[in-house]
């Protein structure tokens, strides 16, 4: 045994033993014993201006990142308040850490009325989060942390709470060293899976690749394999860019196309690597493939979720594909195909875009103006907003050099703001923007005061459409008179710069160009809004 530590000490202690050098949070009465050992671990600490914010800043951390980062809460409504971006993470197979001081040891089950008191952080916690841990004693703790990053890496990562009752926080315990949580390497690929995958690719005549946000580490071997087999290649929203957009074989984002998905019905085999397959990346029913079906998940439940997979591969996509692709070019004997043609690929990007051409004319020519100013590595933050997912996810091409973080599946607002925040603490040599609506953004516009203050160049582009527009649009296609959905303008460059950033407002695609390229060499957050004209 060790000297004795507060619980305050050891969870630091612990972090730090585990990599974490940056932490997202706001202090409170009852987690000041672990702010005092943040720096003296090494752990940097940014202040948000909500815990959800915190949240969202720690997920899109972690995704650029590869690392988790700590999201510090203190009791009852501050946990609360961040349960909404632990969901996220938990749809987007995130690694989140939040962190929280609990009622105390021993407290009663009974309501006595202490400060933040509720019935139970932990049965709150553990309904959107992997699992929610509180603990009993301060030497608890590095076992906690322990078991959390050990889901980390070697499980699917999702969000994970750890509660450590406040009056441990303050109590000092003979502690054990620093437990860590053991190198976890790939399980060796089951060569009868692979051969079967290969023998399937190789009898196929019209392959594709579906690719998700779990295809990303193994971005190399996807397009070695999509050059191999000639082989078109589409993404989900998380698995935006995996392979480069530009590519000749990249239909890029186009699962909610239904020419598209006319097209992948009648594929022979089909090979789904780190997705869900889920009605959230295809905007509606899944569709009904007559090939085979290859899935490669590091989760064994998605073999049999949604669309069943014909051939299993569980496990890291890096190794298995690899594999893959050494058992696909052992075998001299391969069936004859029709390589995928890069025109006919660009027909069917092309009929993509007809389906919506008129709805997202309002976006194409400012993203378009985006793209050439942005690096081939920046970073882009997007919120559920239509200039995201209609715009920005099929019209904004990105390589793997770059990241598009979008909010998939649990589909929250306010995620673009903090979230480019979070990305910009972990990469702050990258460019960094975020995209959002009027509606959205002010879900979390407070933290244009956290970015003001961190002082990084943080460019915010607004397409405002005066509300709601998705919303508005539905209503008005079941029929309904719009209701709720119309919001006061707020000048928001003036709300920027009333927080210490700046702020633009630009109408030609020309204006937007040269408004982000100021925006990128210019301390602190700028919005720029873009005014959108929509049928009303």
């Amino acid at each position: 045994m060790t000297s004795a530590l507060t619980g305050g000490q050891a969870l630091a202690r612990a972090l730090a033993a585990h990599g974490v050098t940056h932490a997202f949070g706001i202090p409170g009465t009852h987690n000041l014993e672990l702010y005092r050992h943040l720096r003296p671990y090494g752990i940097r600490h940014v202040t948000p201006r909500h815990e959800q914010g915190a949240g969202y800043a720690a997920d899109a951390y972690a995704r650029v990142s590869g690392r988790p980062a700590a999201a510090i809460t203190t009791t009852g409504p501050a946990l609360l308040n961040i349960a909404a971006a632990v969901g996220q993470a938990y749809s987007d197979s995130v690694p989140l850490l939040v962190v929280s001081p609990g009622m105390p040891l021993r407290h009663p089950r009974q309501y006595t009325g202490l400060l933040h008191e509720m019935r139970s952080q932990t049965e709150a916690l553990r309904g959107v989060a992997a699992f929610s841990h509180r603990v009993a004693s301060v030497d608890e703790i590095g076992a906690a942390v322990a078991r959390a990053f050990t889901l980390f890496r070697r499980e699917r990562p999702r969000p994970v709470h750890i509660e450590v009752p406040l009056d441990l926080l303050e109590t000092a315990e003979p502690v054990a060293a620093p437990r860590h949580a053991p190198p976890v390497g790939p399980p060796a690929p089951d060569q009868a899976a692979v051969g079967a995958a290969a023998d399937a690719l190789r009898g196929a005549h019209s392959p594709v690749l579906v690719l998700g946000g779990g295809a990303r580490a193994a971005a190399a071997t996807c397009l070695a394999l999509a050059e191999e087999l000639g082989a078109p290649v589409v993404t989900t929203a998380n698995g935006k860019g995996v392979v480069d957009e530009r590519h000749p074989l990249s239909l890029g984002v186009s699962l909610h196309s239904p020419a598209v998905q006319k097209w992948l019905a009648d594929r022979d085999v089909v090979l789904a690597v780190g997705t869900e397959l889920a009605e959230s990346d295809v905007w509606g029913p899944l569709p009904a493939l007559t090939g085979t079906l290859i899935r490669v998940d590091v989760d064994p439940a998605q073999m049999y979720a949604g669309i069943p997979a014909d051939v299993a591969l569980v496990g890291d996509a890096h190794p298995l594909l690899d594999a893959l692709l050494a058992a696909y070019r052992e075998a001299p004997q391969r069936a004859a195909r029709q390589r995928a043609d890069p025109a006919h690929v660009a027909a069917l990007r092309a009929a993509r875009d007809d389906e919506t051409r008129t709805r997202d004319a309002r976006w194409v020519p400012h993203l378009t103006a985006m793209r050439r100013v942005l690096a081939d590595d920046a970073v882009i933050t997007s919120d559920s907003a239509q200039c995201c997912y209609y715009g920005a996810l099929p019209h904004l091409p990105l390589g793997p050099k770059g990241r598009y973080l979008h909010p998939t599946g649990f589909g929250t607002l306010g995620y673009a703001l903090p979230a480019a925040i979070g990305a910009k603490t972990a990469c702050p040599e990258r460019q960094v923007v975020a995209l959002s609506g009027d509606g959205g953004l002010q879900f979390s516009v407070q933290e244009l005061a956290t970015a003001a203050h961190l002082g990084a160049p943080l460019p915010v582009v607004v397409f405002d459409n005066g509300g709601y527009g998705e919303i508005r649009a539905e209503m008005a296609a079941r029929g309904d008179s719009p209701t709720a959905v119309d919001l006061p303008p707020v000048d928001l460059p003036a709300l920027a710069r009333a927080y210490g950033g700046h702020g633009a407002a630009v109408r030609s695609p020309g204006e937007l160009a040269d408004a982000l390229a100021c925006a990128l060499d210019t301390p602190g957050p700028t919005i720029v809004t873009v005014p959108e004209e929509t049928p009303r």
